[in-house]
């Protein structure tokens, strides 16, 4: 089988595409996938040959064949290509487990998304709305802000001159109830700033440099929490809920009312582009290699 392999220590170029044994036959518990599409991004069944999984793989999913634990494999919903099956799970997991067990978001509130256009923002974007939230959305570029808004975003606003002042002036002067931010980094002190007494700030990743340090006055002052978010944490500690949440977001998206929003496809022999893509931050939404 083909598959992409890491030949060096080094960036996107190191990365080719080589002629490679097939896995082992599937083991005890395991089932082997024909991976057709597959995301690049930062329950038990039984199933029949020939059958559309959604599968997650620890290693190995830049491949023509992977084997994945049974538990890891759900069917694809009715409304989801193969494509969007691809680039489904882990985004669409993070934001809900973000926004709604985390930041344990009610209708109403208010939630200022950073990055939303990116790979785990337009998800988020999609599930606050879902669940009655308003959103004010942060990107860099019109191209950028103009897809926020098509995702159903109330607002969009450029974040890289200060956003403070056009937070408050969105909120009547009150600020929002959660900040999505997977950002970090310069923007954390404003985003502090931004919340509403009780708010919540959802620390998500590091996107936007080293990480920043609290200052605990704001907390303290306006009773902010400051909440770490680890979807890979959630699936060692607590599976069953892990599993509850991905039935869940299959049942939403087989109803039509959640889907990824595809960039770019890019053919497997192409995936040190697809990479280098996201190191550059082009993407909108999400990569998907296919093939």
């Amino acid at each position: 089988m083909k598959a992409v392999v890491c030949e060096a220590f080094g960036g996107p170029e190191v990365l080719a595409l080589r002629e490679v044994p097939d896995p082992p036959a599937p083991g005890p518990g395991e089932v082997q996938v024909r991976i057709g599409a597959r995301g690049a991004q930062y329950v038990d069944v039984r199933f029949e040959i020939g059958d559309r999984v959604m599968s997650r793989h620890r290693l190995g999913a830049f491949a023509e064949l992977g084997n994945a634990g049974a538990e890891h494999c759900d069917p694809i919903p009715t409304g989801l290509s193969l494509e969007h099956a691809a680039v489904f799970r882990g985004a669409y997991s993070t934001a809900y487990h973000a926004l709604l067990q985390r930041g344990r978001l009610l209708k109403g509130d208010r939630v200022l998304i950073h990055g939303a256009a990116g790979g785990i923002g337009i998800p988020a974007i999609q599930i606050a709305k879902l669940f009655g939230a308003e959103v004010i959305a942060t990107a860099s570029t019109d191209e950028k802000r103009s897809v926020c808004l098509a995702e159903g975003a109330d607002h969009a606003i450029d974040y890289q001159s200060g956003f403070r002042d056009r937070v408050m002036e969105l909120t009547d002067g009150r600020g929002v109830d959660i900040v999505y931010d997977p950002v970090n980094g310069p923007t954390f002190e404003e985003s502090l700033r931004c919340l509403a007494w009780g708010g919540r700030i959802l620390i998500l990743g590091f996107l936007g440099g080293p990480p920043a340090l609290a200052r605990t006055n704001y907390l303290l002052i306006k009773g902010i929490e400051a909440i770490g978010v680890r979807i890979g944490g959630l699936n060692e500690a607590h599976p069953e809920i892990a599993a509850g949440n991905s039935k869940a977001l299959l049942e939403l998206a087989a109803q039509g009312k959640l889907k990824p929003r595809l960039w770019r496809r890019f053919p497997l022999a192409a995936v040190a582009e697809a990479v280098q893509a996201l190191i550059d931050r082009q993407v909108i939404g999400k990569a998907v290699i296919v093939g």
